[in-house]
Order: structure tokens, then sequence, then C-alpha cells
């Protein structure tokens, strides 16, 4: 954040900008601080004795109008008004032929040229950061797509922090589908940033919401996540793709409520039932990231866990659990997840989440994801045949009241003669 950016947030808070992501821009009260600025000098020295001058702090106005305004056209302006306001200075005290008089004078013109010239610029990498942003933020609706509220028989919500404050999009990857084999996500973590993770994590993405539905074993989809990533390191040239690998972990949540876990070297999910301490799902046999073997040798073991309406499952990566405090102290994310776990899954994610901004005390030094699944099958109503047949027959007659009317009976059919001679009847 620019030093102007720092100064706007802490006297009137951010407000968005004229493109998505620009800078905030001050609230248009502020555009009367250099007044009051100029005010107060001249105020001042109309108090102070004659032989001491407060001119030269007039240079300052305009420095102050290029900081609280956009419009480049506003320090030169304000740089006017000064100079108008050193003038009539100049003829109170009787020093307008003096060097203090043309010093301030120039100093003035100076600054105001300086304040045009800073927010000219300014204003150039203003527009240029949010284009970026929005390309930034086009590419993060195209490669992680938001997440309905609810998929299949879970409810779902996501959040996802970038490490990086403008970019908005980093290496870690997620994804919710609901696919005839039932709901199927994913939450990743591509070695290294930049632009070289993000296509890392495009090509994983691409080949998962294929495979979720291609597949019905939940250790085949993690093959055919191997064999595409393979492809794509190949096909790269960016700098240490020879070094890169993913952790993630699949769940798949079968229309039974059993929910499938293949876990590639990520941090086990978290589940979380009732009243009961949270659970983390490891597996007996842990398995490499994919792109540490051969796709051929891919192989994940496939745990099985019965859920039971109502409970939750947390997917995260490792800028969760290993965000710091001032300490040292990593963040205790099985311990405060039962303590933000009331309400609906957007709610928990979001408390969660300020938990851990406010344990490190600063903004996050890795991409951080998470991805809560809650098991909320709809309510079923088994209804007897008995009871549908009962309701499909009509109603006997109540043999005290009038008689039920007849049964509308169905027109017959005209009959047509054909119109061929040979076949009519004469």
């Amino acid at each position: 954040m620019s030093a102007t950016g720092w100064i706007r947030e802490r006297f009137a808070g951010p407000t968005p900008g004229a493109a998505p992501g620009a800078t905030g821009t001050w609230p248009r009260t502020a555009l009367s601080l250099p007044f009051i600025g100029m005010a107060l000098v001249v105020v001042l020295d109309y108090f102070t004795d004659a032989a001491v001058t407060v001119e030269p702090a007039l240079t300052a106005v305009p420095a102050l109008a290029a900081v609280v305004s956009r419009r480049t056209w506003y320090p030169l302006a304000i740089g006017a008004c000064t100079e108008a306001a050193a003038f009539v200075m100049a003829v109170h005290n009787d020093v307008l032929g003096e060097s203090v008089h043309s010093a301030t004078v120039f100093a003035i013109v100076l600054v105001a040229v300086i304040g045009w010239v800073s927010a000219t610029l300014r204003l150039r990498q203003e527009r240029l950061l949010a284009d970026a942003q929005l390309v930034a933020a086009i590419a993060r609706r195209v490669l992680l797509r938001p997440v309905p509220d609810r998929v299949g028989t879970v409810r779902a919500a996501v959040h996802y922090a970038a490490a990086a404050a403008h970019a908005r999009i980093g290496g870690d990857l997620y994804e919710v589908v609901n696919t005839r084999h039932g709901v199927r996500a994913v939450v990743g973590d591509v070695r290294g940033k930049g632009l070289g993770a993000v296509e890392t994590a495009a090509a994983v993405l691409g080949a998962f919401r294929e495979a979720a539905h291609q597949e019905a074993a939940l250790d085949r989809v993690a093959g055919w996540l191997a064999d595409s990533l393979d492809r794509a390191l190949h096909e790269n040239d960016h700098p240490g793709v020879e070094e890169e690998f993913v952790t993630l972990v699949l769940i798949g949540v079968r229309p039974d409520g059993t929910a499938e876990i293949v876990n590639c070297g990520h941090p086990a999910p978290l589940l979380l039932r009732g009243g009961e301490a949270v659970h983390p799902l490891e597996l007996a046999e842990t398995v490499p990231p994919l792109g540490v073997l051969d796709p051929a040798d891919v192989r994940p073991p496939v745990h099985r866990v019965p859920l039971r309406p109502g409970d939750r499952v947390l997917l995260f990566t490792d800028g969760v659990i290993e965000a710091r405090d001032r300490t040292g102290a990593f963040y205790p994310l099985a311990e405060r997840f039962p303590r933000h776990a009331d309400g609906g899954p957007v709610d928990v994610l979001r408390r969660l989440h300020e938990d851990v901004v406010r344990h490190v005390g600063r903004q996050l030094g890795d991409d951080a994801a998470m991805l809560l699944l809650q098991y909320d099958p709809p309510p079923v109503t088994d209804r007897p045949a008995t009871a549908t047949a009962a309701e499909a027959a009509p109603a006997p007659a109540d043999p005290g009241g009038p008689p039920a009317p007849p049964a509308p009976r169905t027109p017959p059919v005209p009959h047509v003669p054909q119109q061929n001679g040979h076949l009519s009847r004469q």
C-alpha cells in the first residue's frame, strides 16, 4: 500500500475507486484541507510578531493538495491560491521586496508543479493497477469458480486469501462438483508462487472437473490428475518447473452419506460432529504429492467415513495452519474450529479467517484456502403405496346426501367417409 493509501484509510476508511480494485479516494470534505491549512498559516502570521514571518510554511499547502485529490489540476489551482495568500502576507509584513518572499514564491511554484506530476503519475499507476486487478479477478473467476451454497447433499462454502494483496490469485486450488457418483471436492496447494503456480493449478483443476464426472472410483480420479499434471509440467518451461509438485486431498460424498477421502501429501481434513471433539481424517498409509512419483505408480488408498446429518468436514491448505503469530506459534486450527462453528458454512469460514488474521497480526504470508462441507441431505418423505392408491381412488358417495353426479361421458367420434371413390360406400 502506498503512503497516500495508508493515510486515506486512516482518515476515512477505504472507498472504492473508479474501477474494481482501484485505490480509494478521499471524501469530498478532504478537498478543504489545503484551504484550512492556508487559513491557519495566515492567521498565525497575523497574530505573530511582525519581525518573524511564517510565510515559508505556505509551501506545504500545494503538497497537501496533491495528497488529498486525484485530480491533476488541483495542486496547480491550490498553488495559485497560495501565491495570492503569500502576496497578501508579504504586503502586510512589508517584506514584498525581500528574499524570504521571493524564495517562498519560488518554492510554492516548485511544490505545485511537483504535486501535479505526482498526482499524474499516481493516477496512471492506479489505473494500471485497477486494470491488473480486473484481469486477476476475471482469471480467478474462471480458474476458481464460486462455490454454490448447496451442492447435492451438502452445503458448501469457500474462503480464499492470496498472499499477494493485489493479485487475488495464487497457487492454492479448490473445486466442488455434483456428479452421478455424488458430490466431489478437491483442495490443493501448488509448490511455488507466481504465474507458474497458477498454470499448474489450472491444469489440475481442469483435469479434476473432467475426471470427477468420468471416473467412478476416487483413486482413479487421483491417477487422472497425476497424468494431467505430469503432462502439464513437461509442456511448461517456466523456471523451477522440474521441482514443482501438488499436494491435494480429494473427498467424495456418496448419495448414501459415505464420505470417501484420498490424500496426496496434504494436511488431513477435520471432521466436526455435534458436540464431539474435532477428528482429523488421517489415513493409515501416506501418499506423496502428485508430481513426485510416476503417474503409473499413483495408487492412493481410499478412506471411507460414514457421515451423519450436520457433520462438517473442513479442508484447508497449509497457509492456514502455518500462519504464525509474533512469537512464532502456529495457528491452532483444530482447537479454534469448534469455537467458530455456529451458523452456516459461510459465516464459519469468515470468522475463522478473521481469527487467523488476528492470530498473525498482519497480512498472511502465504496463500490460504478453506473449504467447508456440511452434510445436509434433503428430507425424504416415504409415503406408503396403499395410501397413495387410496388417495387416487374416488371417494364413496354419502348415503345421506344427494347422489354423486355421473362421470362425464366422452362423446362419440363421428364417422367421416373416406374420399377415395373406390373405397367409399355409396
